[in-house]
């Protein structure tokens, strides 16, 4: 990939696709090529080929999808199943059609089986039955990989799928309503933090464990990966260490400096018990997660503060948050 090269980010502003571009600008790679959801609805076939035809890029990052936590999984299915479809299907689709060099899709941890055997290795896939609660979007990525895997065998097309552990940093989504779960507890212990409230309630039990990669090392593995991989066997990007819920939500308060109480309501849903993945493969390859947990969450927690600043100066920050905002 040289530097002249043209680079298509999709879903340049969500926050896998938004890291990528501060990541490829920082590297060198200035020869961008970014549309807004509102230029270009990649959902629409017709304008997606219109698109590729006129502009023709020579290596895509695919980061624009639909995308929420356990509640919008939940409440949307339909919708988290047929946009991520048709998005994928379409760019991937005129990706092969106009001959580009390389393609890297990325896809979700949550692709692998609720009982995986832990850490997850990359041969795990379709394995077991996947956790309901995100079925729907699951499965779109288990077609998005498919796909590049067919235009891999048939056609010797280089589309490569990536499988980040779950993700925060910075322009996260901090809507309660569809976030995940590190920007829901940031904003929880924030807002309670200025409210003075004596506690938290915290979703489940708290004993799930989960694997947390801040979003500029995925984009760096990203970077490094479209460089350096070319196999047609997807491959697993993540830190390789996990955590319990409590114990992030703890280490989220100390960050926040929020001194209540934790509580823990067993009534909402856990999600799936245990998710590490297997990074051998990449270690292999030559690349590491730099970025600690408690140094991305400091991070992370430094640019929602200053966003609260901008986004609603004449509220409160415990009443203020960043809008939504689609990968």
């Amino acid at each position: 990939m040289d530097k002249s090269d043209l680079i298509y980010v999709a879903g340049h502003r969500g926050l896998v696709g938004s890291a990528l571009v501060r990541t490829l600008k920082k590297q060198g790679y200035d020869n961008l090529i970014v549309r807004t959801s509102k230029e270009l609805d990649l959902r629409d076939h017709a304008a997606t080929q219109q698109f590729f035809e006129e502009n023709r890029p020579s290596y895509v990052f695919l980061a624009a999808a639909r995308v929420g936590g356990i509640l919008a999984n939940s409440r949307y299915p339909v919708e988290f199943l047929l946009d991520n479809l048709r998005v994928q299907n379409n760019v991937i689709e005129n990706s092969h059609r106009i001959g580009v060099k390389k393609l890297l899709f990325l896809g979700s941890s949550c692709i692998y089986p609720r009982e995986a055997a832990q850490p997850i290795t990359e041969d795990a896939l379709l394995t077991g039955p996947l956790e309901p609660t995100n079925e729907a979007y699951a499965v779109a990525k288990i077609a998005g990989i498919k796909l590049c895997e067919a235009c891999h065998r048939q056609h010797g097309d280089q589309f490569i799928s990536v499988m980040p552990t779950n993700l925060y940093g910075e322009n996260d989504n901090f809507d309660l309503e569809t976030c995940h779960v590190l920007p829901a507890l940031i904003r929880k212990f924030h807002t309670a933090k200025e409210a003075g409230a004596d506690s938290v309630e915290i979703w489940g039990s708290g004993t799930p464990y989960r694997e947390f990669l801040h979003v500029d090392d995925l984009a760096d593995a990203c970077v490094f990966l479209m460089r350096k991989y070319a196999g047609p066997e997807l491959i697993n990007v993540g830190t390789g260490k996990d955590i319990t819920i409590r114990d992030v939500a703890h280490l989220i308060s100390e960050v926040v400096g929020f001194e209540g109480e934790l509580v823990f309501d067993r009534s909402r849903p856990d999600g799936t018990p245990r998710k590490r993945l297997d990074v051998s493969r990449l270690s292999a390859l030559g690349w590491e997660a730099p970025t600690s947990l408690k140094e991305g969450l400091k991070l992370t927690y430094q640019w929602y503060c200053a966003e609260l600043k901008k986004w609603a100066p004449e509220e409160p920050p415990c009443h203020s948050r960043p809008a939504s905002r689609k990968a």
